[in-house]
């Protein structure tokens, strides 16, 4: 089979910077074995160097520079890119993109596939009206909807009323070689062995609420004072907030006990320096930074909202709490601090869980399998490839 006759599917996202689904996104890309499918990433805006992470060197990356707003000349110039491309399947994420899956349509474009994989602060339940009335009105000219935890699967049942037949559950994965608890592989880490790590990994965003882990911090100090010399923070990502962050960590007179330092690529390493994971979300799908973490041997502090219920079991790999309840994020902390044996009772659990359940190697072939049905059921009705050759 020649480069011509590979499949090419079209990514269209966002922005490709550091985040969980752009994690997601060039994993599959690069797992993915390269005599099925081409690639290509569309940027409703641009990229940044996270690009980096992708390891195929076949992989088209454009950016369409859109403007805040309704942006019609974005849609014409991805009719054009796609007639160019003539992909086999525009692969779009999340609600920024859905409405590109009709402009796919106008171009001929043969199996159009959305994936929710998490819903904004402005609407983390998935009630806002107009937004719900998008995504119904795009539905006939999309043939499958990815949902990544159960939680969305049946949102968009019951509140989009996707048909069960166009409605896809595809659990996300990660690199559990790479997330690894060993004592062997490299640790990064500014702070000394002895000291008690809590750590998060996500982009500095409302969202996210690190300004609530930050507080439950504090909290966490004044609760015991006796370890306060050994209590560290270290807060990993980029964002609109770093700013405020570093702000809120000066006032409350603890910059140095909290490690701030913006986008990383060496997370694996990162995180087996941390000794506690949290992630105080106020909204999720199923993070892919909590899939690392648990993977690489850590118990998590987590909110119950979204998909999360459904990776942790409370008591047994961490403990979920109510969102935005910085109080019980102390508590919660405080437990793990005293109490090491359940720390790494609740590691190990954890870490053995998303090994069996969560591997990339399951998640890229679900994705294989579904671009394979869906090309295969194109070619059927249409009585001619679904590649150009």
């Amino acid at each position: 089979m020649t480069e011509h006759t590979i499949p090419l599917v079209v990514h269209l996202i966002y922005r490709l910077d550091f985040g969980g689904l752009e994690t997601l996104l060039v994993d599959c890309i690069n797992h993915m074995p390269e005599h099925k499918y081409r690639h290509a990433i569309v940027c409703l805006t641009n990229h940044t160097a996270f690009s980096e992470k992708i390891t195929r060197q076949d992989v088209q990356i454009v950016d369409l520079n859109k403007a805040p707003g309704l942006g019609l000349g974005t849609h014409v110039a991805l009719w054009k890119l796609l007639r160019q491309l003539r992909p086999a399947i525009l692969h779009t994420y999340n609600l920024s993109a859905i409405e590109y899956t009709f402009t796919a349509s106008l171009a001929g474009v043969p199996v159009r596939i959305h994936a929710e994989h998490g819903r904004d602060i402005s609407d983390p339940l998935g009630r806002n009206r107009k937004h719900n009335l998008l995504r119904r009105l795009m539905t006939p000219f999309i043939d499958t909807y990815v949902a990544v935890s159960n939680d969305l699967h049946g949102w968009l049942k019951t509140s989009i009323h996707v048909p069960d037949t166009k409605n896809r559950l595809i659990n996300n994965g990660v690199d559990t070689r790479r997330f690894s608890p060993e004592a062997d592989s490299a640790v990064t880490t500014p702070w000394p062995a002895e000291c008690f790590v809590i750590g998060t990994v996500g982009r500095l965003q409302d969202i996210k609420n690190q300004q609530g882990l930050i507080r439950a911090f504090v909290l966490l100090r004044e609760a015991l004072p006796a370890h306060q010399d050994k209590l560290r923070l270290s807060i990993i990502g980029d964002g609109p907030l770093l700013a405020t962050l570093k702000q809120q960590v000066a006032a409350a007179g603890i910059s140095d006990v909290v490690w701030l330092p913006g986008a990383r690529s060496d997370i694996a390493a990162i995180m087996r320096g941390f000794n506690l994971f949290a992630l105080p979300s106020l909204a999720e799908g199923t993070p892919v930074t909590l899939l690392e973490a648990m993977s690489s041997g850590l118990p998590v502090v987590v909110s119950r909202v979204g998909g999360i219920p459904e990776v942790v079991q409370e008591g047994v790999h961490g403990a979920l709490v109510a969102a935005a309840d910085d109080a019980a994020f102390a508590q919660a902390f405080a437990e793990y601090c005293q109490r090491p044996a359940m720390l790494r009772q609740h590691g190990a659990a954890a870490s053995q869980y998303v090994r069996q359940k969560f591997s990339i190697t399951a998640m890229v072939n679900s994705y294989t399998n579904l671009y394979d049905a869906l090309c295969k059921n194109k070619f059927k009705e249409s009585s001619k490839p679904c590649v150009e050759s």
